[in-house]
């Protein structure tokens, strides 16, 4: 059971950025996966939300507009893609499942740093 985050960078502030996660070790397509991030001294915040069929997505107030969520399941991999970043991005992110009792072990993200 793994969770394997790719994709984040150094980025300028308007940049954009697409993350990856690939999933394996379980029913990945029967699952809401959602991704997190954690700044630097802060908790662990929830971002973006989508369900198992692909049609219903959430996004935490401070990404909406910028942030699309989208998942492959036949490839068993969730995607973040962010667009017009600011520095307040700036942090580890992180995907896992949506309902906290089935979560899998976190992985070891992928860092975001947005930054002139």
């Amino acid at each position: 059971v793994q969770l394997v985050e790719s994709g984040g960078g150094l980025v300028q502030p308007g940049g954009s950025l697409k993350l990856s996660c690939a999933a394996s070790g379980f029913t990945f397509g029967s699952y809401a996966m959602s991704w997190f991030r954690q700044a630097p001294g802060k908790e662990r915040e929830l971002v973006a939300t989508i369900f198992s069929d692909g049609g219903s997505t959430n996004y935490a107030t401070s990404v909406k507009g910028r942030f699309t969520i989208s998942r492959d399941n036949a490839r068993n991999t969730v995607y973040l893609q962010m667009n017009s970043l600011k520095p307040e991005d700036t942090a580890v992110y992180y995907c896992n499942a949506y309902n906290a009792m089935l979560r899998i072990s976190w992985g070891q993200g992928t860092q975001v740093t947005v930054s002139s």
